[in-house]
C-alpha cells in the first residue's frame, strides 16, 4: 500500500499529482473515524491527511475559526470551551455506532460529511457553519473558496458543494466555521407514556411555540435508551438553552403547555447533556450489532408514520430525532438490510418522501445497495458533471458515494 503522508498544501498537490499522473485512485484519510461511512473504497493508496493540523486563527470576537483540515474535534472543543463558544451544529460522534474504536474526528471530517447532530432544527446544518476552505482537486489544482467572514460574497458557493461530497471532490487543507456562545445552561422537558401517533403532535407544538426548542426527539417503547429515560414507555424529550432564567421559565411553559399530552417530567443539565449527546451520537441503535441502521430524512409530519410502517414490515427498531424529520432505523441485515422496504416506503405516489442513508452496514451490504438516495436522471446527471469538474479521472475517494463514480 502507497502512503503519502502531505504537511502543506503544496505537498497534498504534489501527492494528488503524483496519483493522478498515475491514474492510481487514491482513499482521503484523516482521524480515520468515517472510513465505514459509504460504499467500500476498492484503492490500496492513502493520502494521510493528519499532519494538515492545527488551529490557525481562532477570534474569538469574530467568531470564527480557521484550523487545519485534520485537527481533532477535541482540540478544537478544548479551544472553544476556552472562549465559552461551540460548534453550534452539534458534530455527532458515531464511532460506537460504527465500531470504530480507534481514529479520532476531525474538523474537515465533519464538514466534508455534512453531519450535524440535534441542535440542526434550531441552528442549521454544518454547512451553515462552513465560511471557507483550502483545498486540492482532483485536477492536482491548489484553491480556496469562501473567507473568513460571515457575510462574504465570492459568486459560486462552493462550501455549501463541498460540504458532503465526502471526499470525492477535493481534499482538504484547512477550514474556516463560524461558532457561537455556548449556552449558559440547559435542560430537558420529558412527556412520557406517548404513542408515535402523538409524538410528532407534542414536538411540533414545541418547536412552534415561542420557547426556543434547540433539541426534540421521540423514544418510542422497545427502543434502548440511556438511563435518565424510562424504558417501558414512549418519550418525547425536548431541550432548551440559554440564561438561566429564560431556561427555568421555558421549561415550566412547556411542562404545563404539554402535560396532557403524558406524564410530564424534566431533567437537569448534567442528564440533558449526556441525553442529547447519545441521541447526537445514535447510542440507543449503536449496541444492536446484527442490525443494518439507516439514516432517513422525511417531513418532520411524517416521521413517526414512516418509521411504523417499516416496522410493520420488517423487524425493525426506531426513534425520531430533529422533531420527526431525522428517523433512525435498524433492520435485521440479512438479505438487503430493509432497503427495498425503506426505499419503497419514501418513494412512489404514495411513499412518504424524503431520502434514506445507510450508515451502518457490512462491507458486502454496502456494495449490494445504494448507500445513499438514488438520484432522478437529472439531477445525477448534474452531480456527474460537478465530478467530472473537479476530479475527472475519478482519484478521490473512488466509488465511495456512487459506484463507478
Amino acid at each position: 500500500m502507497t502512503r503519502f503522508v502531505p504537511t502543506s498544501i503544496d505537498e497534498l498537490r504534489e501527492a494528488i499529482g503524483a496519483a493522478l499522473a498515475a491514474e492510481e485512485p487514491v482513499e482521503l484519510v484523516a482521524g480515520g473515524s468515517k472510513r465505514g461511512l459509504g460504499r467500500p473504497l476498492q484503492t490500496p493508496h492513502v493520502v494521510d491527511l493528519t499532519r494538515l493540523s492545527g488551529i490557525r486563527d481562532y477570534a474569538p470576537s469574530e467568531l470564527v475559526l480557521t484550523a487545519g483540515a485534520a485537527t481533532p474535534l477535541t482540540a478544537i472543543d478544548r479551544a472553544l470551551n476556552a472562549a465559552g463558544q461551540m460548534l453550534a451544529f452539534e458534530p455527532p460522534d458515531w464511532r460506537g455506532l460504527l465500531g470504530q474504536v480507534h481514529g479520532s474526528q476531525t474538523l474537515g471530517g465533519v464538514i466534508a460529511c455534512n453531519l450535524s447532530g440535534p441542535r440542526r432544527i434550531k441552528s442549521g446544518a454544518a454547512r451553515d457553519h462552513f465560511l471557507g476552505f483550502t483545498a486540492v482537486s482532483g485536477r492536482a489544482e491548489a484553491f480556496k473558496a469562501g473567507g473568513k467572514v460571515v457575510k462574504n460574497v465570492t459568486g459560486y458557493d462552493l462550501p455549501k458543494l463541498m460540504a458532503g461530497s465526502y471526499g470525492t471532490l477535493a481534499a482538504f487543507a484547512e477550514v474556516t466555521v463560524k461558532v457561537l456562545p455556548r449556552p449558559e445552561t440547559t435542560a430537558t422537558v420529558l412527556i412520557c407514556g406517548v404513542a408515535p401517533e402523538g409524538a410528532v403532535r407534542l414536538m411540533s407544538a414545541a418547536l412552534g411555540s415561542p420557547h426556543e426548542v434547540s433539541g426534540a426527539a421521540y423514544l418510542p417503547p422497545g427502543t434502548p435508551r440511556p438511563s435518565s429515560l424510562p424504558s417501558a414507555t414512549g418519550v418525547v424529550a425536548l431541550r432548551v438553552e440559554g440564561p438561566a432564567p429564560s431556561v427555568d421559565y421555558r421549561r415550566e411553559a412547556l411542562l404545563r403547555e404539554l402535560a396532557e399530552g403524558g406524564q410530564p417530567a424534566m431533567l437537569g443539565e448534567a442528564d440533558t447533556a449526556a441525553l442529547w449527546r447519545d441521541i447526537g451520537n445514535v447510542a440507543p441503535l449503536a449496541g444492536l450489532a446484527d442490525r443494518a441502521v439507516w439514516r432517513i430524512s422525511v417531513a418532520p409530519g411524517r416521521g413517526a408514520d414512516l418509521a411504523s410502517e417499516i416496522a410493520r414490515a420488517v423487524d425493525a427498531v426506531w426513534f425520531l430525532d430533529w422533531g420527526g424529520g431525522l428517523v433512525w432505523v435498524a433492520v435485521i441485515e440479512p438479505g438487503d438490510g430493509g432497503a427495498s422496504v425503506i426505499r419503497a416506503a419514501i418513494g412512489g405516489p404514495m411513499g412518504h418522501g424524503g431520502h434514506a442513508t445507510l450508515v451502518r452496514g457490512s462491507p458486502g451490504l454496502r456494495a449490494a445497495v445504494p448507500v445513499f438516495e438514488p438520484q432522478p436522471g437529472p439531477l445525477a446527471a448534474l452531480s456527474r458533471r460537478v465530478k467530472e469538474g473537479f476530479d475527472p479521472r475519478h482519484i478521490l475517494n473512488p466509488g465511495r458515494m456512487v459506484e463507478g463514480s
